[in-house]
C-alpha cells in the first residue's frame, strides 16, 4: 500500500465530528476535512483539523479518506459525481466508508474506485455517539486484508475492536446484522419495561437486575437504562428513521438469502409506527412510546 501522510474525513456529524476528533488527536496526521454544515468544521478547525471548502480539496491533500455520511447515496455521490473523490484526483489513494451503507454498493464502488487507481474498504461502526466520543467504537471493515492492516492504526484511534469481516461489503453485512439485533433487543425491551411498570414493578430496578442474570446485554445497559427508563429521547442521536434505513438493508439481506426474518419484520413494522408517529428524529428507544399507550 502507498504511503500515508495524510489524512482527510468527510462528514462531520453526531459520529462523524467525535471520530474526526480522536483521529486528528491520536493519529499524529495533519487531517483535512469539510461537511455541508459548516458549524463542526469550524469547531474542529478550532482544534486544528485543516478546514476544506469541498471534496475535491480534501480529495487534493489528502492520503486515505475516511467518509460518515447518512446513507449509501451519500456515499456514491461523494465518491463518484462531479466534484467528488474519484473525478478530483488529488493524491487520495484509499478511501474507508465508515457510514452504514448497502453491501451491494460496496462491491460497485470498489470495483468502480479500483478503476480509477483507488482503493476502498467499507469499515461501519458499532456502539455509542458517546463511544465515538471516547474512541472505543467497534469497527468492521470488508475489502482487502493488508489494506485493512495498514489502516489498523488509524482505526485504531477510533476504536478499541478492529475485525476484518472479509472482503468488500462483509463489514456492512456484519454492522447491519448487529443493528437488526440491536434493534429487536431493543423491542423486547420496551415490551418488558411496560409489562413491568403496569405489574407495579419500578422499570429502574427491572432492568438493573436484568444486567445481573441472563438477559443482560449492552442494549439493556445503554438504550434501556440510559433511555427507555428515564424517557430521554434527544434528537441529537441516532434517529428512528436512520434505525428504519439499518433494518430495511437488513431484510434486504434476508430477501436475498431467502429468509423470512419474521421477527426482524416486527421491529421494522414498530420502528415506521414510531416514525408515522411525529419520532423521525428523536434517538430510536423512543419506540418503548409505540407499545406504552
Amino acid at each position: 500500500m502507498k504511503s500515508i501522510d495524510t489524512l482527510g474525513f468527510i462528514g462531520l456529524g453526531v459520529m462523524g465530528e467525535p471520530m474526526c476528533a480522536n483521529l486528528m488527536t491520536k493519529s499524529r496526521k495533519t487531517v483535512y476535512g469539510t461537511d455541508i454544515k459548516r458549524a463542526p468544521v469550524e469547531r474542529l478547525a478550532a482544534r486544528g483539523l485543516k478546514a476544506c471548502a469541498n471534496i475535491a480539496e480534501v480529495a487534493a491533500a489528502a492520503d486515505v479518506i475516511f467518509l460518515s455520511l447518512p446513507s449509501g447515496r451519500e456515499v456514491e455521490e461523494v465518491c463518484l459525481a462531479a466534484g467528488g473523490i474519484a473525478p478530483s484526483g488529488g493524491r487520495v489513494h484509499t478511501v474507508v466508508d465508515m457510514s452504514t451503507s448497502p453491501p451491494k454498493l460496496m462491491g460497485e464502488l470498489s470495483e468502480k474506485l479500483a478503476a480509477r487507481g483507488l482503493t476502498f474498504l467499507d469499515a461501519p461502526v458499532a456502539r455509542t455517539r458517546q463511544a465515538a466520543r471516547d474512541g472505543t467504537l467497534s469497527i468492521m471493515v470488508g475489502g482487502p486484508a493488508e489494506a485493512c492492516e495498514a489502516l489498523r492504526p488509524y482505526f485504531s484511534c477510533m476504536g478499541t475492536e478492529v475485525t476484518h469481516c472479509g472482503g468488500p461489503g462483509a463489514g456492512q453485512v456484519v454492522k447491519i446484522l448487529n443493528n437488526m439485533v440491536l434493534f429487536m433487543t431493543g423491542q423486547a425491551l420496551a415490551e418488558a419495561l411496560t409489562i413491568a411498570r403496569r405489574a407495579g414493578v419500578d422499570g429502574k430496578l427491572l432492568f438493573e437486575v436484568m444486567s445481573k442474570g441472563s438477559s443482560d446485554s449492552f442494549a439493556l445497559r445503554n438504550h434501556g437504562l440510559k433511555a427507555m427508563v428515564p424517557g430521554v429521547f434527544p434528537e441529537d442521536a441516532f434517529p428512528v428513521d436512520y434505525a428504519i434505513k439499518d433494518i430495511t438493508l437488513a431484510l434486504d439481506l434476508a430477501a436475498q438469502g431467502g429468509v423470512t426474518a419474521k421477527g426482524a419484520r416486527t421491529t421494522h413494522a414498530l420502528l415506521e409506527a414510531a416514525s408515522r408517529a411525529g419520532f423521525t428524529t428523536e434517538y430510536w428507544p423512543v419506540v418503548v412510546k409505540m407499545i406504552d399507550v
